[in-house]
């Protein structure tokens, strides 16, 4: 059941007006559902022999693990449209009921679920470094969509991995198209700074319009905007989308709107294991947040704190209940 809004004062108001949700909606993730196969290495890999490692298969994918933050870190409903193979369907369908999300697997006849090989340097940062078969979710088009989705939904977001093949990118415009048509705020996460290189600055911003809230990790929101400064970067992309929260794990988050860096949410402590993850950890968190009724910045304190849950986890998602 999801929680009543609190009633809000006339600042809070406006903050949560510049956040653009609705009372007692659930939140629909559009998006990436991926088996990540983590290897936890020390030190620099041993090319041409073997290097020891910790090995585990972890469910993953940033569609997927946004929406398991989102449910773990409020009361809010939040459903998962995904695509995926025959081959682990229904594993992810029991990984994703299991954090609380409702699942919507659309079930690939030929492709199977993507996989990532996650290499995490187990050093001080647990720097990660990602090997990508998307599988399945490169052919998300805009059959797998229903407006329908959209009912008892007061935000939308989008994972930006679909804006990497033309099958999902139609479906982006068609989901964007409809949840303007409803007004439903969307928010988006480009995902990947070296498929944002291969698709293209002047692409993505041309595909993002009508988006509400871009969630950049330093990055990505650098790259985007051709700036070296995070701030800068975060100022500049909120001349193009409303609400810019940008993402700097330990440094912290960025909110910018209107050309302007409103502030500077400092990061929660942290001993890190593995960052896989951490990302879609603040980006559901935030979202849960915003759901509820907090202004975008509180809601990036939130995002901060899952964040730096994640980091002190192997896999990109929360724990479940036992």
């Amino acid at each position: 059941m999801t929680p009543q809004r609190p009633g809000l004062g006339a600042a809070a108001q406006a903050e949560h007006r510049h956040g653009g949700v609705r009372p007692d909606g659930a939140l629909l993730v559009v998006g990436d559902v991926i088996t990540d196969v983590v290897a936890r290495h020390r030190g620099p890999l041993a090319a041409g022999t073997d290097t020891a490692a910790t090995i585990r298969t972890v469910p993953g994918g940033a569609g997927a693990n946004v929406a398991c933050w989102a449910a773990h870190r409020s009361g809010t409903e939040v459903r998962l449209l995904g695509r995926v193979g025959s081959d682990s369907a229904a594993w992810h369908e029991r990984e994703l009921v299991a954090c609380g999300v409702r699942p919507r697997l659309v079930v690939d006849p030929e492709a199977p679920t993507g996989t990532v090989i996650c290499l995490v340097d187990t050093g001080a940062a647990a720097e990660r470094t990602f090997l990508t078969d998307s599988g399945a979710a490169l052919r998300f088009a805009p059959e797998d969509w229903s407006d329908a989705l959209l009912d008892g939904v007061a935000r939308l977001h989008l994972s930006g991995y679909l804006l990497f093949s033309e099958p999902s990118r139609a479906l982006v415009a068609v989901a964007l198209e409809a949840a303007r048509a409803r007004g439903v705020p969307v928010s988006m996460d480009p995902a990947s700074a070296g498929f944002l290189v291969e698709l293209g600055v002047d692409r993505f911003l041309t595909l993002v319009e009508g988006v509400d809230v871009l969630l950049p990790s330093r990055d990505e929101a650098c790259l985007l905007t051709g700036l070296p400064d995070a701030a800068d970067a975060a100022a500049k992309l909120s001349r193009h989308v409303p609400l810019v929260v940008a993402k700097q794990g330990a440094q912290g988050a960025l909110v910018a709107r209107s050309g302007i860096v409103v502030a500077h949410v400092p990061a929660v402590p942290a001993t890190p294991r593995d960052t896989t993850g951490a990302g879609d950890a603040f980006t559901g968190a935030f979202l849960a947040a915003l759901l509820t009724g907090t202004g975008p910045v509180a809601a990036a304190a939130e995002g901060c704190r899952a964040g730096a849950a994640a980091v002190e986890r192997v896999g990109g998602r929360p724990p479940v209940a036992g």
